[in-house]
């Protein structure tokens, strides 16, 4: 045999697709003959992934190496956090990213001089996933794997629920255990505060915990054919917000906490920067837009509703009239009275929460040099609501005489209650404890005649509990949940969850509250 023929048969070992060349073992990695050994075995590589492509005349055919990768055990379970941007960690770029199994970094491409590739050559690390089709390969093979030993991994970075998985939701009390060997509750689970985010994740808690609110967005089915406009941003908030809450209800969570990075780069995106970060905060502020917000990018108007007002939305009458300027006469004022524009003018409106005003706080101490804490029992501030206690409210210009009446009660009712107050020079915050009941709080006195025979339930059970502690610009924020399954209480504060007995919610100073109407069948 010829030495021509010698070379060919070696050419077509080489380019035969099942004699896939391996890995040199090099004992000097940065010698001159060793990175021409791996460049030659990079090319030889290459070529072989070309001829295992071409194969069959245009169909995919599976390489004899994918469901035998040699590195499925260098995957480094502890390392993988997805709650992160999904942005290659080099070029900062969206397109195509990568993450690494065994390091946890994010890289983009896996073609010849990409930064995946690059990586997985010069640290050899061989197992990356992508990030958008959730398909895994090995690099610099470049070929795909298929194992069903990768379920876990896909399941953390893009949890699914059925139907029947969040029917239950609500009835099991069953403790999970992470991979880091930490157990928890679905749902009842730590958001990570980044610098000055506790405003925000307060309120995403409390969502979380709205049986409607959370059983839309568990399934993406329900919002994915919404349409928006061209270049509308608005529906990023929808998309963040579900994927949020697919991870606090994973059952299967490689760690016992979230962070909520993506979620919070939308709402700044989003609200053009008038809630950030890395600033504290109001959670009212911040829930008032993004109830908004939502209800806008879910395609909702005045009259088209969406799952926020299903849940959320109630209705009043509101009962104004005009005040005379203070600055006039008696005589000027009566004859202004006796006019059609101060008159007394009814309108009916809808809210998606209701404000209670505090009494003013003391000024002066006791006479043992000690602030009285002041406490106002619940009922006595919702008696804004009754039909017949007047308020004055004053503008720049005009000051009016208003009165309120419910007519219709929300499936789910929302109490901020009014802790602060803007002067021309800072903030002040009222100290008030509220004394209120955590069951049965029923609000049938509060409604129109009309109302209180149309409406079959008017209680409400507490769910949730936002409370503000500190000072109005240095305090921070932590929320009471009940758990459904367990019927126990939680306390969460970033990423610490504690049990908290009922008891102790009261004793609080609360901000926020959310309740559900008891025997609700609207939703």
């Amino acid at each position: 045999m010829s030495s021509r023929d010698i070379s060919i048969m070696k050419l077509q070992q080489i380019h035969r697709p099942s004699s896939v060349p391996r890995e040199p073992n090099l004992s000097l990695p940065n010698s001159p003959d060793a990175r021409l050994v791996t460049t030659m075995w990079t090319v030889s590589t290459s070529l072989c992934v070309a001829v295992t492509a071409k194969r069959g005349r245009g169909r995919v055919v599976e390489d004899n190496r994918s469901r035998h990768c040699p590195y499925l055990d260098t995957i480094n379970r502890s390392v993988l956090d997805f709650d992160f941007e999904k942005l290659c960690s080099i070029s900062l770029s969206h397109i195509n990213v990568y993450a690494c199994l065994i390091c946890g970094k994010y890289f983009q491409g896996r073609g010849l001089k990409s930064h995946a590739y690059t990586h997985s050559v010069q640290f050899t690390h061989h197992v990356f996933l992508n990030l958008h089709t959730l398909k895994f390969y090995c690099l610099p093979d470049n070929y795909e794997i298929i194992d069903s030993s990768l379920e876990d991994i896909t399941y953390v970075l893009k949890p699914t629920f059925t139907k029947q998985h969040i029917a239950g939701l609500d009835k099991q009390g069953k403790l999970y255990r992470a991979y880091d060997g930490t157990t928890y509750l679905p749902g009842i689970v730590g958001l990570n505060n980044i610098k000055a985010n506790d405003y925000a994740n307060v309120v995403l808690q409390a969502f979380s915990n709205v049986p409607p609110l959370r059983n839309y967005f568990l399934e993406e089915e329900n919002y994915k054919g919404i349409r928006r406009p061209p270049g509308d941003i608005m529906f990023l908030l929808v998309q963040r917000f579900g994927e949020l809450m697919r991870k606090l209800w994973n059952p299967r969570n490689f760690k016992a906490h979230v962070s909520p990075h993506e979620m919070l780069q939308a709402v700044v995106l989003c609200s053009k920067k008038n809630f950030q970060i890395t600033k504290q905060g109001d959670a009212v502020d911040f829930m008032t837009w993004f109830l908004n917000a939502l209800h806008g990018a879910l395609g909702g108007t005045k009259k088209k509703p969406s799952i926020v007002t299903k849940a959320f939305q109630g209705s009043m009458r509101i009962f104004s009239k005009k005040l005379p300027h203070p600055d006039l006469s008696p005589e000027e004022k009566e004859a202004l009275l006796l006019t059609e524009e101060y008159q007394e003018q009814m309108s009916e409106s809808t809210f998606l929460f209701l404000t209670l005003d505090l009494p003013t706080a003391p000024l002066y101490k006791d006479e043992k040099e000690q602030l009285i804490i002041p406490q106002v029992p619940l009922f006595n501030i919702l008696g804004k609501f009754n039909g017949s206690t007047e308020k004055e409210y004053k503008t720049y210009k005009e000051n009016f005489l208003k009165r309120f009446q419910l007519t219709k009660l929300p499936p789910y009712l929302v109490f901020c209650i009014k802790r602060f107050t803007k002067n021309n020079f800072f903030v002040e915050k009222n100290p008030t404890i509220v004394n209120f009941p955590i069951t049965n709080v029923d609000l049938r006195e509060y409604l129109t005649e009309e109302a209180q025979v149309t409406e079959k339930s008017t209680t409400y059970d507490l769910v949730a509990n936002v409370v503000h502690d500190g000072k109005p610009s240095e305090g921070s924020y932590r929320i009471h949940v009940l758990h459904h399954g367990t019927g126990k209480w939680y306390e969460m504060q970033d990423l610490q969850v504690i049990d908290i007995l009922p008891q102790m919610i009261t004793l609080s100073e609360a901000y926020i509250q959310a309740s559900p109407l008891t025997q609700s069948c609207v939703l």
